[in-house]
C-alpha cells in the first residue's frame, strides 16, 4: 500500500494550560500522530495578568512528545490570535505546501489525522476544493453521506494547501467593495447567519480577526470545503475563549469512527444545506444579543466618520 503523505500540523497556544494539555493528549492519541511534525506557535502575554500562565504553557509545551518532530516558536510579544495564525500558518504552508491547524481548545477524536490527511491526499490536485474540516455542528446526520461540501470553512480543527491558501487576504475594505448585497445575502446562508458583521466590526476596528476572511476568498473563487456530517473535533473554549466567552452552544463529543466515504460529487447537498439551515435557526442567540454587535458595529462606523471630519477641519 502507498504510504500517505502526512502533512504538518499547527498548534496555537496562548495562556490555558488545562486546555492546551486537552488538545495535545488528545492528538497524542490519533494514530498518525507519531509520524507526524509538530508545529506549535506560543504566543505572547497581552497583560501581566496573563504571564504566569502564558510561563506555565510554555514549561507544558516543552515536555510534550509523541510526535515524529517538534518545533517550538515562541513569541517575544503578544501578536493577538489573528496576526499570530496568519503568520504561522504562511510560514509552514509555505514551506511544506499543506498544512494541519489547530488551536488550543480542541479535543480531536482519535481518527481525525488520518481523515484529514487522507483527504489531503485525495483532493490535492481538484481545485474547487480549498478546506478540509474536521468539526461539524451537531445538525441531523440521518440519511447523510460520511462527508459533504459546504461554502464555509469552518476553522476549528481544518487543513489546507498552499494553491488555495496564497488566495487569503485580510483586507476588510477590498472584501465591502466586492460584495453586493445580493452576494452578502448568499455569504449570509440565505440570511440564516450574520458573517457580514464580522467583515464590518473588522473594518470599523470593533474586532480584528481572519477566518471571516479566509471564508471570503473561498467564497469569492466558488471554492468548497470538506466536512464530515459527525464531528472528529469537539471545542472545549466556549468558557474562556477569545471570542466565544460565556457562550456554551456547540458541543458535540468527537466522532469515535474512522471516516471511510470521501464525497465525489462536487456541489452543496441541499439536503446538507437544509438541515444546517435548521440547526442554525434552533440555535440563533436571542435578540438582545444579536442586536449588540450590530450596535457596535454602527457606533464604530459612525465614530470613524467623526473622527475624519474632525481631522478635515484642524
Amino acid at each position: 500500500m502507498k504510504k500517505l503523505p502526512l502533512a504538518p500540523i499547527v498548534l496555537f497556544v496562548y495562556n490555558r494550560p488545562g486546555h492546551t494539555r486537552q488538545t495535545v493528549e488528545s492528538l497524542q492519541k490519533n494514530e498518525l500522530a507519531r509520524e507526524s511534525d509538530l508545529f506549535i506557535f506560543s504566543d505572547g502575554p497581552g497583560t501581566e495578568a496573563d504571564g504566569e500562565n502564558v510561563k506555565e504553557v510554555r514549561s507544558y509545551i516543552r515536555t510534550v512528545a509523541g510526535f515524529k518532530k517538534i518545533t517550538i516558536v515562541e513569541r517575544e510579544k503578544n501578536w493577538g490570535l489573528a496576526d499570530s495564525i496568519i503568520d504561522g500558518v504562511t510560514r509552514v504552508v509555505n514551506a511544506y505546501g499543506r498544512v494541519i491547524v489547530l488551536e488550543d481548545d480542541l479535543v480531536t477524536g482519535p481518527f481525525f489525522l488520518r481523515f484529514i490527511n487522507e483527504a489531503l491526499a485525495l483532493y490535492k490536485d481538484e481545485t474547487r476544493v480549498w478546506h478540509i474540516t474536521g468539526y461539524m455542528f451537531p445538525i441531523d446526520a440521518t440519511g447523510l453521506p460520511q462527508t459533504v461540501f459546504y461554502r464555509c470553512p469552518t476553522t476549528l480543527g481544518w487543513a489546507t494547501w498552499q494553491r488555495a491558501w496564497k488566495h487569503f487576504r485580510r483586507d476588510p475594505a477590498a472584501v465591502i467593495a466586492e460584495f453586493s448585497p445580493r452576494v452578502i445575502k448568499r455569504f449570509n446562508l440565505d440570511g440564516c447567519c450574520n458573517f457580514w458583521d464580522q467583515v464590518m466590526l473588522n473594518y470599523y476596528g470593533g474586532m480584528r480577526t481572519w477566518a471571516v476572511f479566509w471564508y471570503a476568498a473561498v467564497f469569492k473563487q466558488g471554492g468548497l470545503c470538506l466536512h464530515p456530517v459527525e464531528t472528529m473535533v469537539q471545542h472545549i473554549g466556549y468558557d474562556d475563549g477569545t471570542h466565544f466567552k460565556r457562550v456554551k452552544r456547540h458541543d458535540p463529543h468527537p466522532s469515535l469512527s474512522p471516516i471511510t466515504y470521501f464525497e465525489t460529487d462536487l456541489t452543496e447537498k441541499k439536503i446538507f444545506i437544509k438541515r444546517l439551515k435548521a440547526f442554525y435557526k434552533q440555535n440563533k442567540r436571542p435578540l438582545w444579543k444579536r442586536v449588540g454587535p450590530r450596535i457596535r458595529s454602527i457606533f464604530f462606523q459612525y465614530s470613524l466618520r467623526l473622527r475624519r471630519l474632525f481631522y478635515l477641519r484642524q
